[in-house]
């Protein structure tokens, strides 16, 4: 219906499954093996959502009020995605429309770290540098995303940490569960940012998919200010791991001498 509404047409469609030879139903490889077999043009959903992301608005803002937190006063608006109903915190500090651009943190939530102080990563930790960070600067944006377990949700992140225990790496946990090392979206995050009229920022982050990500929307990171925090014993591997494996800039010396982890 979106592809007929798009093209200008009457939102109506039929739908066809395509089926495999076994007689279950196609999926995404096998589709686009069969599209180039017959030379035809495909498109996934999230091809579409990606589209609709670039030129619509999919997020409302539904509740705004003061906040004050242990960093000083913050602004908390809640966004929800109109499409999946999934809801997002903005804490916002300060006019955030001058020079230079304001300092941003895009956060995935993380219950087990970022609540109970778990060791197993450094969630908990960025978050509270990133509040102070932007608290000290007197402006800036953290974006609190509904992104449990870089996408793939609780469960799911507590059955990886129980193969972690068993010797996969947190890369090597997602792919046994069938998911992608991190399925995370940062459209909804861009367009938050923009209804917040934020087209420039210094970006808070240790990974260079954020960047690539809101820069894909239309946004401009400036400058990428660092988050990284010192390594201990429960989670020096996690963060060796999501150095090597996915990117994420990290300082090795700190990776080779973790600390005593202490509860905040």
């Amino acid at each position: 219906v979106d592809l007929a509404r798009l093209a200008g047409l009457t939102p109506a469609g039929v739908i066809c499954e395509i089926m495999s030879d076994d007689g279950t139903m196609s999926r995404v490889p096998e589709l686009m093996d069969f599209a180039k077999r017959f030379d035809m043009k495909i498109v996934t959903v999230k091809d579409l959502i990606h589209y609709r992301m670039q030129r619509e608005s999919m997020v409302r803002s539904i509740a705004e009020t003061a906040l004050p937190l242990r960093f000083g006063e913050f602004r908390a608006l809640v966004y929800e995605n109109e499409i999946t109903r999934d809801q997002h915190l903005a804490l916002v500090k300060g006019e955030i429309d001058g020079e230079p651009p304001p300092l941003v943190r895009i956060h995935s939530s993380c219950l087990t770290g970022d609540v109970f102080g778990s060791f197993r990563c450094d969630c908990g930790e960025q978050l509270r540098m990133a509040l102070q960070q932007i608290a000290e600067e007197g402006n800036g944006v953290l974006l609190y995303l509904n992104q449990e377990g870089r996408g793939i949700g609780l469960a799911n992140k507590i059955r990886a940490y129980a193969l972690q225990d068993a010797g996969r790496d947190t890369v090597q946990a997602n792919e046994e569960l069938g998911f992608k090392p991190d399925l995370r979206d940062y459209g909804i995050g861009a367009q938050i940012l923009a209804h917040l009229g934020i087209k420039r920022m210094r970006l808070m982050t240790n990974n260079p998919r954020k960047i690539v990500g809101l820069e894909g929307y239309g946004l401009k990171v400036v400058d990428r200010v660092a988050v990284q925090v010192r390594p201990g014993k429960h989670n020096a591997h996690y963060l060796r791991t999501k150095h090597e494996k996915l990117g994420h800039f990290f300082d090795m010396d700190d990776l080779e001498a973790p600390k005593k982890q202490e509860w905040w």
